[in-house]
């Protein structure tokens, strides 16, 4: 296994999956919940998260052949959405909690899709599964890492509001968008340089 390349992975899919930016819209969603329920909800809405995106890592090149898709197609939309994503961190649009759906139990969505399991994160997935299907194991280890670093953040949210405040978690998701904008630029330049290649 190539460890550094399974942490710049799991440090990549950790952004892309922000769990700071989520942390106000699961609280406004999960608000009538008590302390219990609440983590096993948020608990439950993860795993259902990491079985979809481990499905769509491990099923991606048959994916892209049912549609055919190239690689450089998936990398050009890939950064494209991702640098919309990393934007919307650096400059968040207000959450109105009457816009968001105030079920008691929400099962499946908004939580665990598109919140976690959103397409900039599937997109991600599918690159790296159709770009270098032998580290597929390698892949599903960063992706555990991810999501595993996520589940921690998104249980622990309340105490961490109260440490960081709604001013730090915004600089903290502000920061990580930062840091995204360069990786969605890079992800848009290779896959405009496999275009010209391949033509």
């Amino acid at each position: 296994m190539n460890w550094a390349e399974i942490a710049s992975v799991s440090v990549t899919l950790f952004f892309v999956m922000d769990p700071l930016g989520n942390i106000p819209i699961f609280n406004a969603v999960l608000a009538g919940c008590d302390n219990t329920r609440r983590t096993r909800i948020v608990a439950r809405e993860l795993c259902l998260a990491l079985v979809i995106l481990l499905g769509f890592l491990f099923a991606g090149n048959s994916i892209l052949g049912f549609l055919g898709l190239s690689q450089s197609s998936l990398s050009i939309a890939g950064g494209l959405l991702l640098f919309i994503i990393s934007l919307r961190m650096i400059f968040p649009k207000p959450v109105a909690i009457e816009d968001i759906d105030g079920a008691e139990d929400p099962f499946l969505v908004p939580l665990a899709i598109p919140l976690i399991a959103g397409p900039s994160t599937i997109a991600m997935l599918l690159l790296l599964s159709s770009s270098q299907p032998g580290q597929i194991l390698d892949w599903s280890l960063a992706l555990f890492l991810a999501w595993l670093g996520t589940t921690v953040l998104l249980i622990s949210s309340p105490i961490l509001m109260k440490v960081l405040g709604t001013r730090g978690s915004r600089a903290l998701e502000r920061l990580m968008g930062m840091i995204l904008v360069i990786m969605a630029t890079q992800m848009l330049l290779n896959g405009i340089r496999d275009f010209v290649q391949s033509l």
